[in-house]
């Protein structure tokens, strides 16, 4: 019989591990753990497990976040002074163009000034021209209805209204050869007339030296403007009168000079315009409508030859005008 040398299998190393964990909580994997070795003292803090889900994430240390925080702070500050550069600078470009703007308009008003002062020159200009234009008609409408016929006793003549009487009632103008015979018999009332209507008045006082009188009436009519320049030798002028008695009688022509008389305290007024008896004491009209003279008397034996005395004079004398 042959002996059995077979030796019996040695045994499986390691042992079998179960398939199973035991109850409980299956143990914790730690990093770096040989597998049958006991783990190490604890997980390493702050590293993550791969691959195991929910391992924390890694820890900061307080140096790390202060260093983090500055970072943050100083990009803040960095921002805030681009903002504020950029501020700084739209804030001086608008400034420029405000300063352009204020500029510009500034120019534009003395532009605007200036043609205003150009404007108001050339109608100035215009005015002055317009006024300067002779309209006899004009002249007659606006200045007939303060003209009337004096009736002094036997003599017929001329007076015309002028300024504006205080209290009411009119001043009015006239020749004093005119009303003499009246006055020179103490008395002083004439009358006014045109066509069928009749107003008393009242000689008021008289300049036998300029041959100037003053009248006044209790009736209210429109009084005639004067000038309060003299006139030049070639204006144009109108007289207004009654000649001959006929009323409301208009006629035209120019200052031919201002004549010394040897008969009168100044010089008078010589006119081309015909005048005839009954003309005396009218007024004598520029193209403004105003007074410049009163009209007195006419050459002898010639024609185009008027004398007036200048409205000024009778201005000085009576306090009317």
């Amino acid at each position: 019989m042959s002996a059995d040398h077979s030796h019996p299998p040695a045994p499986a190393w390691p042992p079998p591990q179960a398939n199973h964990h035991p109850a409980g909580p299956p143990p914790t994997s730690y990093y770096g753990a040989a597998p049958g070795f006991p783990p190490a003292a604890g997980p390493v803090s702050g590293m993550p497990l791969p691959g195991v889900p929910g391992s924390a994430p890694p820890l900061m240390s307080g140096t790390a976040r202060g260093r983090r925080g500055r970072s943050v702070v100083v990009a803040v500050i960095a921002a805030l002074a681009v903002v504020v550069a950029a501020e700084g600078a739209w804030a001086l470009h608008l400034s420029s163009r405000l300063g352009t703007a204020e500029r510009a308009l500034d120019s534009d008003r003395a532009a605007a000034s200036d043609r205003l002062a150009a404007l108001e020159s050339r109608a100035d200009k215009l005015e002055e021209r317009a006024g300067s234009a002779f309209d006899a008609q004009a002249i007659a409408t606006a200045t007939v209805p303060s003209v009337f016929r004096v009736a002094a006793g036997p003599v017929t003549g001329t007076a015309f209204a002028v300024g504006a009487k205080a209290g009411g009632g009119t001043n009015l103008i006239t020749n004093f050869h005119v009303v003499e015979d009246v006055y020179d018999d103490g008395g002083r009332e004439v009358f006014l007339e045109r066509k069928d209507a009749r107003w008393p008045a009242t000689i008021v006082k008289v300049d036998k030296a300029n041959d100037l009188a003053q009248l006044s009436s209790k009736a209210s009519f429109a009084g005639l403007a004067t000038a309060a320049n003299g006139v030049r030798t070639g204006q144009q002028i109108a007289v207004v009168g009654a000649p001959l008695g006929l009323t409301d009688s208009v006629t035209t022509g120019v200052v031919s000079a201002m004549r010394p008389m040897d008969d009168s305290p100044g010089p008078l007024i010589q006119f081309s315009a015909p005048i005839n008896p009954g003309n005396s004491g009218g007024p004598v009209i520029n193209s403004a409508k105003q007074v410049v003279g009163v009209a007195t008397a006419k050459a002898q034996d010639a024609e185009g030859i008027g004398l007036a005395v200048p409205i000024d004079v009778a201005c000085r004398l009576f306090p009317v005008c």
